[in-house]
């Protein structure tokens, strides 16, 4: 057995942005859509609603914007949920208090196994860094993110642990005496 594996995956843990888990009490909350138009028949519980033009989603703290969405029902309830738009954007609070904000061209949401998948120039932002591409695959419920894999470049930056703290300051230098001025000659006296 490879004794260093569990440091290896330790560290890697510890390098992925956005790994903080969504915030858990948002899906129990209900689900408020806008858009300019819609197509969706709420006797069928199994169909498709389609929303189109500045589409709006709100569910507790998540905010989502996108050109269109689809939600597909199974049972009455929301089954899947397809956004797209140049591009569709996301906003979170994770259980730690923290945002977490996403942006891709299409958004393909899993309601039961709580799993994302962003594709085409997406990009995820955290407080402990960012990743974009062209895929990535993000379980909410368990923090795990998967991208890359397709032949594209995944680029990941993370922040310090300690971003916040601001490098020390050098020491300041003492300052120089200042330069007393001349003596001026004393007036009135005759010589």
């Amino acid at each position: 057995m490879n004794r260093t594996l569990p440091a290896k995956l330790a560290l890697l843990a510890l390098l992925l942005p956005g790994v903080a888990l969504a915030k858990s009490s948002d899906r129990n909350q209900p689900m408020d859509l806008e858009s300019n138009s819609n197509d969706c028949n709420l006797t069928d519980d199994a169909g498709k609603c389609t929303f189109t033009g500045n589409v709006v989603i709100t569910q507790g703290t998540l905010v989502i914007h996108a050109a269109n969405a689809d939600l597909f029902r199974k049972n009455g309830d929301i089954e899947r949920v397809v956004l797209t738009g140049k591009q569709a954007t996301l906003e979170q609070e994770m259980d730690d208090g923290s945002k977490m904000n996403a942006w891709a061209d299409n958004m393909d949401y899993n309601v039961n196994s709580e799993v994302i998948i962003l594709t085409g120039n997406y990009k995820v932002e955290s407080p402990r860094g960012t990743n974009s591409g062209q895929k990535m695959t993000y379980n909410t419920r368990t923090g795990n993110m998967q991208s890359g894999g397709d032949g594209t470049r995944v680029r990941t930056v993370i922040q310090p642990k300690n971003k916040g703290a601001a490098p020390a300051a050098p020491a300041a230098k003492p300052a120089t005496p200042a330069a007393k001025p001349a003596a001026a000659p004393a007036t009135g006296s005759k010589k």
